[in-house]
């Protein structure tokens, strides 16, 4: 019988694949969904994953047959940590729990105002906020505002600059929440105003996400629980 967790981490690793479509046909690129997996056939923006697994046990020589991995820096997202790519020349890059928030306010108010970006403008200031000064901030097209399950976040200080963030990415039972960030404080200075968002938007849906090290910390301080495992790895 599944549980409410698996299920939950299942949901999870589903929104998640989906985000990651959005974001790859974003730059122009196309991907598939598989019993077992999402997948592109090539290689996918930086940071993101040439493929996530939806069930546990999927089976690694067809889900590296769906992938690119003749050039070295493929990714796999584990969703459930249960494979072992290291005979396949892959490398874990990190370990990280899926997390889970149950349809509620957050407990703190935030400080800062937020709004749902809208036009390519304010989403630009919105990557440059996101990116402090990395140069990577041409991640975030136009494009993903085309997509009507992808919310853009923004918090916006008292001189409307964008101060913190977060893409909040629906699906039919949960909503997905990445790429959080906050230019001073941290997740724990974000994570209220991107609560606030969520559940204006969408009370009534559960949230998820993944985290790891003091991200998660800050995330399980703002009422979320750790739900299952899952690991990334990298092509050696």
């Amino acid at each position: 019988m599944t549980t409410t967790k698996q299920f939950l981490v299942r949901a999870a690793a589903r929104n998640n694949a989906e985000w990651c479509a959005v974001m790859n046909r974003s730059h122009g690129s196309s991907s598939e969904f598989g019993r077992q997996a999402w997948s592109a056939p090539v290689r996918t923006p930086l940071h993101y994953p040439d493929a996530v697994t939806l069930v546990p046990g999927a089976d690694v020589a067809a889900l590296l047959a769906r992938i690119d991995t003749g050039v070295p820096g493929a990714c796999v997202k584990d969703s459930f940590a249960d494979l072992d790519l290291t005979q396949e020349g892959f490398q874990v890059l990190f370990d990280a729990q899926w997390i889970h928030r149950p349809a509620s306010a957050p407990d703190a108010a935030p400080e800062s105002v937020w709004d749902v970006v809208g036009n390519p403008e304010m989403l630009r200031a919105w990557a440059l906020a996101w990116d402090d000064g990395e140069g990577n901030a041409d991640l975030f097209r136009p494009e993903l505002l085309d997509d009507p399950a992808t919310f853009v976040l923004a918090g916006q200080g008292d001189d409307g600059r964008v101060v913190s963030g977060a893409v909040a990415s629906r699906s039919n039972h949960v909503v997905g929440i990445s790429n959080v960030f906050a230019l001073e404080g941290g997740a724990d200075a974000a994570w209220p105003a991107v609560l606030n968002a969520v559940h204006w938007l969408f009370p009534t849906l559960p949230v998820v996400g993944y985290e790891h090290g003091e991200d998660l910390n800050a995330a399980v301080r703002h009422g979320f629980e750790a739900i299952g495992p899952l690991r990334i790895w990298q092509q050696g």
